[in-house]
C-alpha cells in the first residue's frame, strides 16, 4: 500500500516540475522571440537609405574638415621652413661676407708686415 500512495505522489512531483520547466522555458523563448523581433527591427532601421547616406555625408564632412586643418597646418609649416631656408642663406652670405673681409685684412696685414721686416733689415 505504500507504494501505491508513493507513485501517485511521485508523478505529482513530476508533473509538478515538468510545469515547471515548461514554464521556465516559456519566458526563455518569449524573450527570444522579443529580441528576434527587436532585432530584426533594428536591422531594418539600419539599412534605411537616408540615414545611412546622412551619416556618411557627415563623416564625409568631418573628413574633409580634418584635411583642410591637415593641408592648412602643413601650409603653415612650409611657409615657416621656407622663412628659415631664407634666414639660413642670409646668414650664410653674411658669413661669406666677413670671410672675404678678414682674408682681406689677412692679405693687408702680411703685406704690411712685409714691409716693416724689410724695413728693419736695411
Amino acid at each position: 500500500m505504500t507504494s501505491n500512495t508513493q507513485k501517485p505522489d511521485e508523478n505529482r512531483s513530476k508533473r509538478k516540475k515538468e510545469m515547471e520547466n515548461e514554464g521556465s522555458e516559456n519566458p526563455q523563448s518569449s524573450f527570444l522571440d522579443k529580441t528576434d523581433v527587436a532585432f530584426s527591427e533594428g536591422s531594418q532601421s539600419l539599412y534605411k537609405p537616408e540615414p545611412l547616406e546622412k551619416v556618411l555625408n557627415e563623416m564625409n564632412k568631418e573628413i574633409m574638415n580634418l584635411l583642410s586643418k591637415y593641408a592648412h597646418i602643413l601650409r603653415q609649416r612650409a611657409a615657416m621652413d621656407a622663412s628659415y631656408v631664407q634666414e639660413l642663406d642670409g646668414i650664410l652670405k653674411e658669413a661669406r661676407t666677413i670671410e672675404n673681409h678678414l682674408k682681406q685684412k689677412k692679405e693687408s696685414l702680411k703685406q704690411r708686415f712685409t714691409v716693416i721686416a724689410s724695413t728693419l733689415q736695411s
